[in-house]
């Protein structure tokens, strides 16, 4: 199968949950800057989930570029992604909602542990299906990144129940490690 429907279809969903996340960002009915402030905790968590999403969109979108083809296990782990990426938009509100409180960032954590093991998933099931000496299997190698991902993102989680804040921390620390688009596979496409 070609990998166009998967990618435009991961695309379209992606848009809606940034849609959906934005619209938990509800106008106040004052026109003053202190009519904002119960706003900041809101608005800072879909900031970071924005990012994620992005994050997400970009490495996806050059994870897919790496590969000719897919086949039915690969939708079906695509769609595995998918699921637990459409569940940001929850726990972004939550979150943000109840002042970052351990629950919600504890779940918030948890999604962005099983989207990371996901999309791992995804990639091995790319890699397996194009062969190890495929552009996508040099240009990940050992993966590294993803797998101390889901290491921090298991830590944050404890540590969510003895301070949250520290556990929101480790969640930009591994956003600002994944935020530059996955250089491994770009130099692949130039030789």
């Amino acid at each position: 199968m070609t990998k166009g429907r998967l990618e435009a279809f991961s695309d379209g969903v992606i848009a809606i949950l940034i849609t959906i996340m934005v619209l938990e960002l509800k106008v106040p009915h004052e026109s003053t800057l202190e009519a904002l402030r119960p706003l900041i905790p809101i608005f800072l968590s879909y900031v970071l989930s924005f990012i994620y999403l992005g994050i997400y969109w970009n490495n996806h979108h050059h994870m897919l570029q790496a590969v000719r083809q897919v086949n039915g296990g690969v939708l079906w782990a695509n769609m595995h992604l998918l699921f637990w990426l459409s569940l940001i938009p929850f726990v972004t509100a939550w979150s943000g909602e109840n002042l970052f409180s351990a629950v919600p960032v504890a779940l918030y954590g948890l999604v962005l542990m099983m989207s990371a093991i996901a999309y791992y998933i995804l990639s091995r099931l790319l890699i397996s299906h194009h062969g190890q000496d495929s552009t996508l299997a040099i240009a990940l190698g050992k993966d590294f990144k993803g797998k101390i991902s889901v290491v921090i993102y298991a830590l944050a989680i404890l540590l969510s129940f003895l301070n949250p804040w520290l556990s929101l921390m480790l969640y930009v620390a591994v956003a600002i490690m994944w935020l530059i688009p996955d250089r491994r596979i770009e130099p692949t496409f130039r030789s």
